[in-house]
């Protein structure tokens, strides 16, 4: 039976930003999750200099005590949530795909979809500001009683809460992407000992992320329903350390999820501009391996004052110390590589060596709270907030700009200004420090 050939039609492809609205191109998603963490990293830099402000005297009353709380929450929650981990998103989903030959994510969609519920979550979390009794108030911990009913009345702790499950329900979703792309997606020949570090740490962090994140959901979704439906999960006589426990259980591993990737970045750009390989190139890749494992074994050592058994609490100072020992392989490998090099200052490799030292000096901060007689003194003061800021603006943040200025020219065609970027490096590491080194002398006066 003869049949008629009819003219073969294709879909008009959207132009200019409706292409950017629906694309689910890796590269593209990996640009935009880019702008909008920046801009998050922009709100929350700006909600820092306001809580500075409120105290660079003392008896201010530049900020109501709830607005200085709310602004505190918001500054943590804003930065670890909304800039860090899916920053190294951005970077993940623009390279990965091309460090191992594959064509784009293994769930295009899902990952456009991962991509828009950061600013979803972001602005849920924002708009307990636009309420009657403010934005959620209890420090990015989020601990009970203080997100109870009782002590936030507002719907400001409910948005707070549902805005972090959006933002858990990206990040779960794009760690399984990770995976799947890593594990099934890679050209003919790229074995596991031919990836690139930073594949390397992005396969880790997204491990860690798929495991450790459902327990945070859970435990928000226990806390809002204690607020909602009348549980009792942690209220008329239940135990409030149950929360601290699955919170930690989840947030010490969501340290190394923010740090690791910075470690294959800096993998990344070190031999670069030593103009030599990694030195122990798999002993690089083990030590991660270790560092995700014990990160699940380390988090009781933010509990230590709340009356452990002693046996628990010695178990985790001896698994806090363990950790250590993966961290200083990656150092002593940088530092390897970096001797005998033929070392160009470019300021991506200025970014890189200030994070192997901010990071060194954190790292020691933590050595030193491994200790329990030593954390019983400086446990809830200002030298915890210097050593989560050494480890996580000393090294994550500089990790993410010796990332930037160095994958810029391959994102864009352009190269950035140099000069403007040793500047930027120069006020940006005496400025850290000028901040945050002080703040261990304030925690030594308790």
């Amino acid at each position: 039976m003869a049949s008629i050939a009819l003219p073969r039609t294709e879909a008009r492809r959207p132009s200019g930003v409706m292409a950017w609205l629906t694309t689910v191109d890796h590269k593209k998603i990996g640009i935009m999750y880019l702008y909008t963490t920046f801009f998050f990293f922009v709100i929350g830099g700006v909600l820092a200099l306001l809580m500075r402000t409120q105290l660079a005297v003392g008896n201010n009353h530049f900020l109501a005590a709830q607005t200085y709380n709310e602004i505190m929450t918001l500054h943590g929650t804003t930065m670890i949530f909304l800039w860090i981990i899916p920053v190294f998103s951005g970077f993940g989903n623009y390279f990965v795909p091309l460090m191992i030959g594959a064509r784009d994510m293994a769930f295009p969609r899902i990952n456009a979809f991962s991509f828009w519920l950061i600013p979803l979550g972001g602005l849920t979390m924002y708009s307990g500001l636009l309420t009657k009794y403010g934005a959620a108030a209890a420090g990015w911990t989020g601990y009970v009683p203080l997100t109870e009913k009782a002590y936030a009345v507002g719907v400001g702790q409910d948005l707070w809460i549902l805005g972090l499950h959006i933002l858990g329900i990206s990040s779960i979703m794009g760690g399984i992407n990770f995976l799947v792309t890593i594990h099934n997606m890679r050209a003919p020949g790229m074995s596991w000992f031919r990836l690139p570090l930073f594949v390397w740490s992005v396969e880790i962090t997204a491990a860690l992320t798929v495991l450790a994140s459902p327990f945070l959901a859970g435990v928000l979704a226990m806390v809002l329903m204690d607020r909602q439906l009348g549980t009792h999960f942690f209220t008329m006589g239940a135990d409030p350390l149950l929360y601290q426990f699955i919170f930690w259980f989840y947030s010490h591993p969501a340290v190394y999820i923010m740090i690791l990737p910075a470690f294959g970045i800096v993998s990344e750009v070190i031999p670069v501009f030593s103009r030599k390989p990694i030195f122990g190139y798999r002993a690089m890749a083990f030590s991660m391996a270790a560092i995700g494992v014990l990160g699940f074994m380390v988090f009781a050592h933010h509990m230590f004052t709340t009356g452990l058994p002693l046996a628990l609490q010695e178990f985790f100072m001896g698994t806090t110390a363990l950790i250590a020992v993966p961290s200083g392989v990656k150092v002593l490998n940088w530092l390897a590589t970096l001797w005998g090099g033929s070392i160009k200052y470019t300021a991506p490799m200025l970014f890189a060596v200030a994070f192997v030292l901010m990071f060194l000096m954190g790292g020691v901060d933590g050595v030193f709270m491994a200790s329990l007689a030593v954390d019983y003194q400086i446990h809830a003061t200002y030298w915890v907030v210097s050593h989560i800021h050494y480890v996580l603006f000393g090294g994550s943040v500089f990790g993410v700009f010796a990332a930037f200025y160095y994958w810029f020219p391959k994102m864009t065609g352009r190269y950035l200004n140099e000069r403007l970027g040793k500047i930027q490096f120069w006020i940006q590491l005496l400025g850290f420090n000028i901040t945050f080194m002080p703040m261990h002398f304030l925690g030594l006066e308790g």
